[in-house]
């Protein structure tokens, strides 16, 4: 019997080499991943099996020397998930989280990936999954704007330009071709500098570069709105946007928070979802209101539901769409906001096909765990 275990380590430069920053094959990975979740082919935390993760949140006054003091995006969060369909893989993605890393030059989170084998747990690789994580939540509103805006889209507004906003910009260049024009609302000059060079850079075919001033003037006039600021803590703190400024037939991307009129949400608009199931199991973790605790859109639908303001029936699924069951865009006016909540399924998918891709190429450094178990 051979009990010899080793894995694949994957460092950030061998995930480039292996297609981490390919954004057309993260779009089509994400694509196939929400309709195997539809599908029920997948498991993630908790009882229900579908909640985001769990975390450390540090205490508002600590009582011992060296203990961290809660702040904003200041915790460390496990994300387990097993996937099936193509992938059917285990693993976890695992991060400390600290705004204030940005002061020394480094990421506001450093996240790293384990992938296991479905049913000896055995690892089977170990990566760098920063940029996992990063191009596989843009790319999931990649999908969103490949079924949910006008086929005729020509402006996209980025609200918050960081890493998010890239890869969210990314991933609906990738899949709406006639983009010409890209809107840009940040508070930061530098951050607004480095986003201009960016899409300078990459994307020469962009005509116009428009740097707003507000919310509304990156809104108004834009066919594709990207919500992809970092949330405030809490609502009333969330960037506004009036059901008026929205263009008719605009599609809302938020992996985001923003805060709109109760009226406009709930009768203004369509509600789809990535995985309702998710912002079920924050409903649960989170008992209603949710939206201030948790920051992403789906759970305010879901306080519109607790409320008794919209039927169950008007959340629909990305997947839904997908696959024909339910009707996406009906027109070209409607005005849809789709919620991206950020699964570990996500990091299963997107992980796993890199890893392969690692596999295929002979990239990364083999790694030995044991030529046999001390204690089996």
């Amino acid at each position: 019997m051979d009990t010899k275990i080793k894995f694949l380590y994957l460092s950030e430069p061998d995930m480039i080499k292996a297609g981490v920053k390919n954004m057309e094959q993260c779009v089509a990975a994400m694509e196939d991943m929400l309709v195997t979740l539809h599908k029920g082919d997948y498991v993630m935390g908790g009882e229900n099996h579908n909640s985001h993760g769990t975390q450390l949140i540090f205490p508002e006054h600590p009582q011992f020397e060296g203990m961290p003091q809660n702040e904003t995006d200041r915790r460390f969060m496990a994300m387990p998930a097993y996937l099936g369909g193509k992938y059917k893989m285990a693993g976890m993605k695992w991060y400390g989280s600290n705004v204030r890393n940005k002061e020394s030059g480094l990421p506001r989170s450093i996240l790293m990936m384990m992938l296991n084998d479905k049913d000896t747990g055995a690892p089977l690789a170990l990566m760098s999954a920063n940029l996992v994580s990063s191009y596989r939540t843009g790319a999931i509103p990649g999908v969103g704007a490949k079924y949910l805006a006008r086929k005729d889209t020509k402006a996209v507004s980025v609200i918050g330009p960081g890493v998010m906003g890239k890869t969210t910009l990314d991933a609906c260049l990738c899949v709406c071709k006639g983009i010409e024009t890209v809107k840009i609302k940040g508070r930061g000059i530098k951050s607004l500098q480095d986003f201009t060079e960016f899409v300078k850079k990459k994307y020469p075919q962009i005509k116009t570069i428009q740097i707003c001033e507000t919310v509304e003037e990156a809104v108004r006039d834009s066919d594709i709105i990207c919500v992809t600021s970092t949330a405030p803590v809490k609502e009333k703190d969330y960037p506004y946007i009036s059901g008026e400024w929205i263009k008719k037939g605009a599609l809302i991307c938020m992996p985001s928070a923003a805060r709109f009129d109760t009226d406009f949400l709930a009768k203004g608009c369509k509600k789809v979802v990535d995985n309702y199931k998710l912002y079920e199991a924050w409903a649960e973790e989170f008992p209603y209101p949710s939206y201030e605790k948790v920051g992403i859109i789906g759970c305010k639908f879901t306080d519109l539901l607790h409320e008794g303001k919209i039927p169950r029936e008007d959340i629909l699924e990305i997947a839904e769409v997908i696959t024909g069951e339910r009707a996406g865009r009906e027109n070209e006016d409607e005005i849809i906001i789709y919620s991206v909540g950020g699964m570990p399924v996500e990091d299963i998918a997107w992980g796993g096909t890199v890893y392969r891709n690692a596999l295929d190429n002979g990239i990364g450094v083999e790694l030995p765990l044991w030529e046999e178990p001390n204690l089996a």
